[in-house]
């Protein structure tokens, strides 16, 4: 049944391997954003966990999954109130940057008879989570009187929301805030980690090394791209994702729709380039299912838009003849991958 993504996890366990041994070089460790699988795990169970360090994910009821697993397991969105009593109960670490919360896991980890790590976020520039270094000195004073509570080390993020490039001068930031917090508070943090896949050209330049000891990769792991930039990392491989669907109407028809257009079924108003007649397709998948930046294996194949359940496709330069019934193959980029990872009328396929 289509539609179907296909997994290389051989793909995948190679790009581990590599970044793993590039980290070594570096003196870092290294934490794999699993957030992508979506909890699927069956590919989490073949990684190849001699190569990492510990696991990352944004979602509690995926890491309630993997409570199994002997490794470390960090929950990288701040915990709501809510899931406080999962967060103590399946993960070893979160990040937070708020006293409030940190009081609860504190009273909750009690309960459990658990000391729970934190990982204080700083607000680096890329305003989406983390405090500035003042407010970070109180929460930290406090802390300290918190008896299951323990102060693990200090994160950042980097290019998620507001596009931020990772820099020599954000990562120098990053590690002076670091070494001030634990000269004032007589502490000393075990994580210092500000680096995501986008930051992959500091840890292979050295840029990262003796400034941090841990990296969260994610997009580099799985998909062998730099984000923010969207370049290719040559050594990794970029197919380990690979989307199926089947053609289900394939006609000729106009650039341009007839009559008055009004905004789509997602609100927008759509606009058109008149090409004269194309050749088009409707697929068995949609923005129900996936974003719209996949690429098609095949060169000669345009993505001109999508409904909740069908991709329209222009053919009309493709070399090969087309018929219906025909599948067509795509690789999803990172924002894509997420969506198909979620569906649940996407079949998976372990490769």
């Amino acid at each position: 049944m289509y539609p179907i993504l296909k997994i290389n996890v051989e793909g995948i366990n190679k790009n581990i391997k590599i970044i793993k041994e590039l980290c070594q070089q570096n003196d870092i460790k290294l934490s794999v954003v699993i957030k992508v699988l979506s909890g699927y795990e069956e590919v989490v169970n073949k990684l190849n966990f001699d190569y990492i360090d510990s696991l990352s994910d944004s979602r509690i009821s995926n890491l309630k999954k993997y409570q199994d697993l002997k490794i470390e397991k960090w929950l990288i969105r701040i915990p709501s109130f809510d899931e406080i009593e999962d967060v103590i109960k399946y993960s070893d670490v979160s990040f937070n940057s708020s006293l409030e919360t940190i009081i609860l896991l504190n009273e909750e980890a009690k309960r459990q008879n658990k000391i729970h790590k934190v990982i204080l976020m700083y607000e680096l520039g890329d305003l989406r989570e983390g405090v500035d270094q003042d407010k970070l000195m109180g929460i930290i004073k406090e802390i300290k009187a918190l008896s299951n509570i323990k102060i693990y080390g200090l994160g950042a993020n980097l290019t998620c929301y507001g596009g931020v490039e990772p820099t020599m001068e954000n990562t120098d930031e990053l590690y002076m805030v670091a070494k001030e917090l634990e000269k004032k508070n007589n502490i000393s943090f075990d994580i210092i980690t500000g680096a995501n896949s986008s930051s992959y050209k500091l840890l292979s330049n050295g840029t990262l090394k003796d400034k941090m000891n841990y990296v969260r990769f994610g997009e580099s792991v799985f998909l062998g791209l730099i984000p923010g930039y969207y370049e290719k990392i040559e050594e990794l491989n970029q197919n380990n994702f690979i989307v199926e669907a089947q053609i289900v109407e394939l006609e000729k028809k106009d650039s341009v729709p007839r009559g008055k257009v009004l905004k789509n079924s997602f609100g927008e108003v759509p606009s058109f380039v008149d090409n004269g007649v194309r050749l088009k397709a409707l697929i068995n998948i949609g923005k129900q299912d996936t974003g719209l930046n996949l690429k098609p294996l095949d060169k000669g194949i345009s993505i001109l838009d999508g409904s909740s359940d069908y991709l329209i496709l222009d053919l009309t330069n493709s070399q090969k003849q087309y018929k219906l019934g025909d599948i067509v193959s795509f690789v999803p980029d990172y924002e894509s991958l997420l969506k198909l990872m979620t569906s649940p009328y996407v079949k998976k396929e372990l490769q």
